[in-house]
């Protein structure tokens, strides 16, 4: 009797060694491929930062081209089931499905790309402020246009786009008072044809430079045909394939410290709900390299830029700033609040498209 006892105890000894000894599993959830070239190959360069950081100490998992509904909330309850600690919902349409799924599994850490709503303890946000980026990407289209149009492909009409829009047309026209800026909306993240169509029909109206709010590499691929004529920028990742021209530079989302982060409160036990919109000074919005085909000076200015947004010296949204139907927004020097930001629905003066409702 005693001698089973021993092995009994020696067995949940064991058992428990084991479930100490077990890997954390941090899953992600994409929207598109992790071949896009663009947003999810990004996010998908954090979760393997991740896994190169904590080696054996942790798990990752993850399902590509999740569309953003129904479809959404099956897979996230198929995560959290498989044995997730953390799941990373990676677009700004999971934001109800990941709150839905987080109820009823408050064991599980939920974190939400892009969104706002944290409507249980076990649910946190991050976003990046990509506005910071189009400012910088906006005076080097400011600068470079020949005909005086640049182009905006828009994926959904959300505060996150409106920023950019408006970020990208205020520095273009600091550099360059006769710009004007044609908006294009295409209501995806990614889709390749319909990102090459909005492009191509920017070209034929005389757009000469090419910014994108979307996920793949199409409007550059388009850019290319016009044998250097039309410039533009490498959105989410680097694109570099593109470079020297047409992608003249790029705005990198580097979400690798960010996961390395989060994953390690939850390993460590330390993971609290938070609001997390970091920029330029956490390294989260990088510019990517300005090549050769930027002139010199132009370059230069880029470079200032990027400096003093990153010291917290600039601040892309400073006054005066009007709305476009000529409003006051920002008085002289008066910086934008964060809230006004978050809720941008409007876009500042010049820009004469409207806004799909």
């Amino acid at each position: 009797m005693f001698k089973k006892i021993l092995v009994a105890g020696a067995l949940t000894a064991a058992a428990l060694g084991t479930q100490a000894a077990a890997a954390t599993k941090a899953c992600f959830v994409y929207v598109g491929p992790i071949g896009d070239g663009g947003w999810t190959y990004q996010h998908h360069q954090g979760a393997l930062a991740v896994k190169e950081t904590y080696g054996d100490d942790v798990e990752i998992a993850w399902q590509e081209t999740v569309p953003e509904g129904a479809d959404a909330e099956r897979v996230l309850t198929q995560m959290a089931l498989s044995g997730c600690n953390i799941i990373f919902t990676t677009s700004f349409g999971y934001m109800d499905p990941t709150n839905n799924v987080a109820a009823k599994f408050p064991d599980v850490k939920f974190e939400h790309a892009t969104g706002y709503k944290r409507l249980h303890p076990n649910v946190s946000t991050y976003d990046a402020r990509f506005y910071e980026g189009r400012a910088v990407v906006g005076h080097i289209a400011g600068s470079m246009t020949k005909t005086n149009k640049i182009g905006y492909i828009a994926s959904f009409p959300i505060p996150e786009v409106i920023q950019g829009i408006n970020s990208y047309y205020l520095h273009a026209k600091k550099a360059n008072p006769d710009v004007e800026v044609v908006v294009t909306w295409v209501y995806t993240w990614f889709d390749p044809a319909k990102e090459a169509d909005a492009a191509r029909a920017m070209i034929d109206q005389g757009v000469d430079v090419i910014t994108a709010h979307t996920d793949s590499t199409a409007p550059l691929a388009e850019a290319a045909k016009e044998g250097g004529s039309v410039i533009g920028f490498g959105q989410a990742s680097d694109m570099a394939a593109f470079g020297p021209s047409p992608r003249v530079a790029s705005i990198i989302d580097n979400w690798n410290p960010y996961y390395i982060k989060r994953v390690g409160a939850v390993m460590d036990g330390t993971w609290e709900q938070q609001a997390s919109w970091a920029g330029m000074p956490e390294g989260e919005v990088v510019i990517g390299e300005i090549t050769d085909a930027v002139p010199a000076e132009v370059k230069a200015e880029a470079e200032a830029m990027i400096a003093a947004i990153t010291a917290g010296e600039y601040h892309p949204f400073t006054g005066p700033i009007n709305k476009a139907d000529g409003s006051p927004w920002l008085a002289e020097g008066e910086i934008a609040a964060d809230g006004d930001l978050l809720s941008m629905g409007f876009y500042v003066e010049g820009i004469t498209a409207e806004i799909p409702k």
